[in-house]
């Protein structure tokens, strides 16, 4: 027995060494190691500090807008250790954002958000520690204004040009990870079309392994092929060069799925799982330690805190405040339009579902005939709604129609931006059919939301709505709500 026990641990130990060896060696075979890059990405953007901090310098004191404000006139000398801090800061502030690993170098979309948001804070930042601390020589705002807004600029664009080097073949290989699905459910088709969708991601999906499970037969896809069983995990890693391992399906025995991670650790590879237990507010998991024991649960989402509902809130009253002033004449006119069309009161207050369940009273200019549900009753508005008034179509296309929604934005009823608020008449059901659904009214309602602007307005599938609201909530941010309100003018589809 001994014997046997000892010869499987040799095979065992023999098998780990020749995966290990194989990894290697595929990535020896790569010019440039991943690490190199990302000091070339550091590099750079020092580099480009450092050109924002001389750029900003130009502008403010050789430019025409030299005698806007009062300052002591300076030589660039007596500026350069202002723009040496500035540009040491800066590139603290963005590693402190993450952005310098090389998991994430080919994430183009989420390295950018994360160098805006970065500068954002060192602009505030930079600007505050110099006005507290009377730095001499005194520095210009003008100039930190400037210098935030060149920084931005410059590293956005070498960043870009960067990320087209990275994406060519020979250098995306060195960086893309090499990642083995275990198991094959909906959470991985999913996982797996989005990344599908970006043809240079930061992943290079090498197929599946079956676990047994029903599920797995019964989603299997050939664009991406089952490399085997469960048992054949090991050889895999060895064949494939795997620098991942994505567990889908947490079903299968206990042993199997810790002999997976030890693997795993063995081998050197990324161990993760999809937490298919926890089907909403993923991103709020953490682990923390009760009495010593490690648990995992759903904490708390970002609205959760009360620095950013202040921040949301802030945003709404000044926001909802100029939207009143700048929409007054506009909702003036076509409550005329609507009243010469439909004489009766324009406005009109519908009952909907606002933060917790709490009911409130929506305001619209009227898009309809009087009393139009009083035969039907209430039901979802649909194209060509023959209740609709002719200018209703028009308003409702550009959402001029829920522009008074503006004064329950000021009541603190609604925000700008959050989930689109549902009749209770509508949706009782709707927690029992739709899971999650309950959900979205964590927050306030919005007067848009990410689901409008992805084109799910009116009569279209609501559990996908649902999605959307709850990816809202998960990853909020006020740079989000911005990007929100913007779309919103650009994004106007199936709105009846």
């Amino acid at each position: 027995m001994d014997s046997t026990n000892t010869s499987t641990n040799l095979m065992s130990a023999g098998s780990a060494l020749h995966a290990l060896e194989a990894r290697r060696a595929w990535r020896e075979n790569e010019q440039v190691s991943p690490h190199l890059w990302v000091l070339i990405s550091i590099l750079g953007d020092l580099i480009m500090a450092v050109l924002a901090g001389y750029s900003a310098y130009w502008l403010r004191f050789h430019s025409i807008i030299r005698e806007v404000g009062n300052f002591d006139a300076m030589t660039f000398r007596q500026y350069g250790g202002h723009m040496a801090l500035g540009s040491v800061t800066l590139i603290i502030v963005l590693g402190w954002q993450d952005i310098y690993h090389k998991n994430v170098l080919l994430r183009c979309r989420w390295v950018a958000s994360k160098v805006a948001k970065g500068i954002l804070v060192w602009t505030a930042g930079f600007l505050a520690i110099t006005l507290a601390l009377k730095l001499e020589p005194s520095i210009s705002r003008v100039y930190v204004l400037l210098n935030g807004a060149t920084a931005l600029l410059l590293i956005l664009t070498w960043r870009t040009v960067f990320m087209r080097f990275l994406r060519a073949p020979g250098h995306i290989e060195a960086l893309q990870q090499r990642t083995l699905f275990v198991g094959w459910n909906a959470e991985a088709v999913s996982l797996w079309k989005t990344l599908k969708r970006d043809q240079a991601c930061a992943y290079d999906i090498v197929g599946w392994v079956d676990t047994g499970s029903s599920e797995d037969t019964k989603l299997a896809d050939e664009a991406l092929p089952c490399l085997g069983g469960l048992h054949e995990v090991e050889h895999l890693v060895a064949s494939h060069a795997l620098d991942m391992v994505v567990v889908a399906d947490l079903h299968g025995p206990r042993e199997q799925m810790v002999a997976l991670a030890n693997l795993c650790e063995r081998e050197m590879i990324q161990f993760k799982v999809i937490p298919s237990c926890f089907r909403v507010f993923v991103s709020g998991l953490t682990l923390e330690t009760i009495a010593g024991t490690p648990v995992l649960g759903v904490t708390r989402l970002p609205l959760d805190g009360t620095v950013n509902v202040i921040a949301k809130r802030t945003l709404d009253i000044v926001g909802a405040t100029f939207g009143l002033i700048l929409s007054a004449p506009i909702v003036a006119v076509f409550s005329a339009i609507v009243w010469l069309e439909s004489p009766g009161s324009v406005f009109y207050r519908q009952r909907r579902w606002g933060c917790n369940g709490v009911s409130f009273d929506i305001i619209k200019i009227r898009s309809m005939k009087l009393n139009a549900e009083q035969s039907s009753g209430a039901k979802w508005c649909v194209k060509d709604d023959p209740r609709r008034l002719k200018v209703g179509a028009f308003m409702r296309r550009w959402n001029i129609d829920e522009l008074p929604q503006f004064w329950n934005v000021l009541k603190a009823e609604m925000s700008l931006v959050g989930p689109r608020p549902e009749r209770p008449e509508l949706i009782a059901g709707f927690k029992h059919q739709i899971p999650h659904y309950n959900a979205r009214h964590h927050s306030k309602p919005g007067m848009t939301g990410w689901a409008q602007v992805n084109g799910l307005r009116g009569d279209t599938d609501l559990s996908e709505r649902i999605q959307c609201d709850l990816w809202y909530l998960e990853n909020w941010s006020l740079w989000l709500d911005l990007q929100i309100m913007l779309l919103t003018f650009f994004k106007r589809d199936n709105a009846y």
